[in-house]
């Protein structure tokens, strides 16, 4: 539907009916979500296009399953409010927190949503959002991570504050608190903690318990833990005598 709607500009529901062969009470409700999702604006009998550009329709189809990162991404996307400056790092987990977060319907009279990431894929999708600032850290790219890193992202980042910092992690336990696989990534994550008021690590339940090379910070420095009901039932006790509060998805 999207790639028929940046095609023509706009679509009424009779046109979306007969282009995809189902009925017109169907593309109501897709019309509906598309519009909940900020990607198409409703008008009288139909949508139109947005200032969001659509190559989104791969990326919204390769996301679609209800993974755990999509599951995680939804219930840290509940935890920031509308307006905020929220910092993400890289990463599958962050990337599916971000779309939660650009697709949750919003008041139009609100200040605008920032995002300020290092990671190039999650600014690429958040930038085509009209109702979001996004703000990009240069540096030097890892085209493994698409992150980015280094004096030109730290020099950046110091300039700005922020309300919660959304990171992911190769591994986190109450003992040795966050870990991740590269120290430059680390220290991109220490920051944008210290210039955060709260600290949100969204992570799937295997990164629990587990251990990495490098670390980011102690785990009573994480403010809010999101994961699955996988993750191992007695370190997350310990998690949470360490003081993090603790959100299964």
């Amino acid at each position: 539907m999207l790639d028929q709607l940046a095609t023509r500009g706009r679509l009424s529901v009779a046109e979306g009916a007969e282009l995809l062969g189902v009925s017109e009470a169907t593309v109501r409700r897709d019309f509906h979500e598309l519009a909940h999702r900020q990607l198409a604006t409703r008008n009288h009998g139909g949508i139109v296009a947005t200032s969001v550009a659509y190559e989104l329709p791969y990326r919204y189809r390769s996301a679609a399953a209800d993974d755990d990162h999509t599951r995680i991404g939804a219930l840290a996307a509940s935890l920031v409010e509308q307006a905020q400056v929220i910092a993400l790092n890289g990463g599958t987990t962050t990337t599916a927190t971000a779309r939660a977060i650009t697709a949750t319907e919003r008041d139009p009279k609100s200040e605008p949503l920032t995002i300020v990431t290092n990671a190039l894929n999650i600014a690429t999708e958040v930038v085509l959002r009209p109702h979001v600032r996004c703000i990009s850290l240069g540096g030097l790219a890892r085209p493994e991570s698409y992150e980015v890193s280094g004096a030109i992202a730290m020099t950046t980042m110091e300039q700005l504050w922020f309300d919660v910092a959304v990171f992911g992690v190769d591994g986190l336990t109450a003992a040795e608190g966050a870990m991740c696989t590269h120290d430059d990534e680390a220290l991109i994550v220490r920051t944008m903690m210290e210039r955060a008021r709260t600290s949100i690590c969204v992570a799937a339940g295997a990164k629990i318990g587990a251990r990495a090379l490098t670390s980011i910070c102690a785990a009573k420095k994480v403010t809010d833990l999101v994961t699955t009901h996988a993750a191992d039932a007695g370190e997350l006790d310990r998690l949470r005598a360490a003081g993090v509060t603790v959100h299964l998805a």
